[in-house]
């Protein structure tokens, strides 16, 4: 059973800053100022259509001398989804996409981490399972560490930050509108820092 967090990322080998300057390990969460999910799939060949989630909710179990055995649930609102249509008089076409059956169907998109594997000196695979229109199945994060601090400059609290790529194909969710013409697959960009669970 997910717990509901969002949909994010995570990895990591120890930056080289000495430890006592490096966020501890405990429970994160990540900041909604410094969160950014974005997807794109391909248009009639023609371009790449872009657009972007802005409810996302993380949780991190983060063991920085362990990282494989850190865990990470994440939650995205779909109803949440940017377009910036030009033309909302027309249609409301974020609500489209967002809520309508055909497309993300108004239901929680769910990402829990079930395995990682640290691949390089700050990079690595977060393996897991993804929920999207009410399907589950497995779906994989390619991360990289971008780093630690124990006291971060601005907020003074410990901030971890990651950015992380996901490639998924949507049929395997049931979301097949308009292929080929819009493209099966799915490219996810994610940015994301971490602070402490409670922390302001």
């Amino acid at each position: 059973m997910f717990r509901p967090v969002f949909l994010l990322t995570l990895l990591l080998v120890a930056p080289a800053v000495a430890a006592e300057e490096m966020a501890p390990g405990g429970a994160y969460v990540s900041d909604p100022a410094h969160t950014s999910v974005t997807w794109r799939v391909g248009h009639f060949g023609m371009s790449h259509y872009t657009a972007r989630f802005t409810k996302i909710a993380a949780e991190l179990d983060w063991k920085p001398e362990a990282p494989e055995q850190s865990m990470l649930f994440v939650t995205i609102d779909p109803a949440s989804v940017r377009t910036d249509f030009p033309f909302p008089e027309v249609e409301d076409f974020d609500g489209k996409i967002g809520t309508a059956a055909d497309f993300l169907a108004g239901t929680p998109i769910r990402f829990a981490s079930e395995r990682i594997e640290v691949d390089g000196d700050d990079t690595g695979k977060v393996y897991g399972a993804l929920t999207m229109r009410g399907e589950t199945h497995p779906a994989v994060i390619d991360v990289t560490f971008n780093g630690s601090l124990a006291s971060h400059p601005m907020t003074k609290v410990a901030t971890l930050g990651f950015s992380g790529t996901m490639a998924i194909n949507r049929s395997d969710w049931g979301f097949t509108f308009a292929v080929p013409a819009i493209s099966d697959a799915v490219d996810v960009l994610i940015e994301s820092e971490f602070k402490p669970q409670g922390a302001q």
